[in-house]
């Protein structure tokens, strides 16, 4: 038994590089994203096709029946600090397989509900937190295990989605016919219990930079990237450790008289993991308000268009059988929207901010073009259109947080959960909000008009994200003006290492 225990954690453990690959073992973690976005997102997307079923079994009204996506939304978005707190202590791989389990449990328990309340607690909660747990841990790992390509790889793992709403549409109406929607629903279920494999193969990334010219290697106990991506000095790898910094700092250390390697005490580094298990010093930096202010408004405008696209398309007198594969037409556009993208930012001619602020602007305008189109082919080049800008951000916007001009890489493991969580309240919001307006409307085009208003509404603020990061840079130039010390150090340390190499100097 011991034996095989030690084989699994030689098979499933960590990976060791001398610097961030680009590849290695990341080719088997973006497989495993693009499983977990099919069974996640790509579910969540295709619900759309069960809403005429709700509503006749259960005797229920559009916006009842949307609750059940909106609480499953909002649970998903509103617990990410609980999914980044959870990843930094235990690690990605338990993580993600237990939030396997939860959304295989919520949606084999939905195939015995008697009502939609019941359907609040199975979908809601205990799927929508299985949702959490998979997809924040994923993405992040993804992010670490790649640098140069981190945009492309990104992109094209994450047209799994894209590939379930083009598949699922179709395949579970047709399997609904024949069966039921509750049987599906156990199919559904049964099919998403994948997601317990793709965790176990996130494999935490340890990067250790290769043995000193002099043949001897510096071994630190513990730094702070480390306690950034992997929460705790006792629950294990589950992140990036860098080390290469701290050894220039080691170096220095020595100029100075320093004999010892720099440890920090076993007491201080408990504190210190336990205290970066969640980083809220991000909501002090307008970038950060600016990019989180976007991301709360614009995800009004990312689920009530594949929830209520095909009963527009009927109401407009298209079959509807027909009117499901406006989804799938969504879904194609959407691949070829998530490559392009992934293609444009890795080109690294144009600030990678700005084009994401022009796909947002674009996505206003298209969902204004929803609610005033005509037939069949106007609202099929409306999907078109939709699914390519759709794919442009749902691909970057939390990769995005990588980038400098948001928070940079090494505090993104702790600020996503933050920026999820913020933008949980629009996901509760967007779809009830839009079936009210058809409710009293009888249109559904009027749940177009809101998602339109929210997307106008993010890109302003999206727009001030880049402002407000160079006044924080310029204040921070001028602090270091004022503090030589502080600014001689900077130079090649990042902030978070500041305090710790203060005290080498002071001694």
């Amino acid at each position: 038994m011991a034996q095989w225990i030690f084989r699994l954690k030689g098979c499933l453990g960590s990976k060791v590089y001398s610097e961030v690959p680009d590849g290695g073992w990341g080719w088997i973690v973006a497989v495993a994203f693009f499983l977990v976005e099919v069974f996640t997102y790509g579910v969540i997307k295709s619900f759309g096709i069960f809403l005429k079923d709700l509503m006749s079994d259960f005797g229920e009204s559009n916006s009842r029946v949307s609750w059940i996506i909106s609480i499953c939304v909002f649970v998903m978005t509103f617990t990410a600090p609980l999914s980044s707190v959870l990843s930094n202590r235990f690690g990605f791989q338990p993580v993600v397989m237990f939030g396997g389990f939860l959304i295989s449990l919520g949606t084999i328990s939905t195939a015995f509900t008697s009502s939609i309340n019941q359907m609040y607690l199975t979908i809601g909660i205990v799927t929508g937190l299985g949702y959490c747990l998979t997809f924040l841990p994923t993405v992040t790992i993804l992010s670490q295990y790649f640098s140069r390509r981190r945009s492309v790889v990104t992109a094209m793992a994450s047209t799994g989605e894209s590939f379930a709403i083009f598949a699922f549409a179709p395949a579970f109406t047709a399997l609904k016919n024949c069966i039921g929607w509750r049987y599906t629903m156990v199919v559904i279920g049964t099919l998403q219990g994948i997601i317990i494999i793709c965790g176990a193969l996130l494999r935490p990334i340890v990067i250790k930079p290769k043995t000193s010219p002099t043949g001897t290697e510096q071994k630190i106990t513990c730094s702070l990237p480390e306690e950034q991506m992997q929460g705790s000095v006792s629950s294990g790898d589950s992140g990036v450790q860098s080390l290469d910094e701290l050894e220039q700092g080691l170096k220095s250390g020595k100029e100075q008289g320093e004999v010892e390697p720099l440890q920090i005490p076993p007491k201080k580094q408990g504190i210190s993991s336990r205290n970066k298990l969640l980083d809220l010093t991000v909501l002090k930096e307008g970038s950060f308000l600016c990019y989180s202010a976007f991301g709360l408004f614009a995800t009004l405008g990312f689920f009530a268009p594949q929830l209520y696209v095909v009963e527009l398309s009927a109401s407009l007198g298209t079959e509807r059988d027909k009117a499901a594969y406006m989804l799938s037409t969504m879904a194609i556009a959407e691949i070829f929207g998530r490559l392009s993208i992934g293609w444009v930012l890795n080109w690294g001619r144009i600030r990678k901010i700005f084009v994401l602020l022009g796909c947002v602007s674009l996505m206003c305008l298209v969902l204004v073009f929803f609610a005033v189109v005509n037939g069949f082919w106007g609202l099929a080049v409306c999907c078109v259109l939709y699914g390519f800008l759709l794919g442009n951000i749902a691909s970057t916007h939390i990769p995005m947080l990588a980038e400098d001009d948001v928070v940079g890489i090494q505090r993104m493991p702790l600020a996503v959960g933050v920026y999820v969580c913020i933008q949980s309240f629009a996901g509760l919001a967007g779809p009830p909000l839009g079936g009210v307006l058809v409710d009293v409307t009888q249109n559904y085009r009027a749940a177009f008009y809101s998602c339109a208003a929210g997307m106008g509404l993010g890109s302003i603020f999206l727009g001030l994200v880049h402002p407000a990061k160079t006044v924080q840079l310029c204040s921070r130039r001028d602090n270091r003006q004022n503090n030589p010390i502080v600014e001689q150090v900077s130079k090649d340390k990042p902030e978070e290492f500041l305090e710790v190499e203060n005290q080498v100097i002071k001694s």
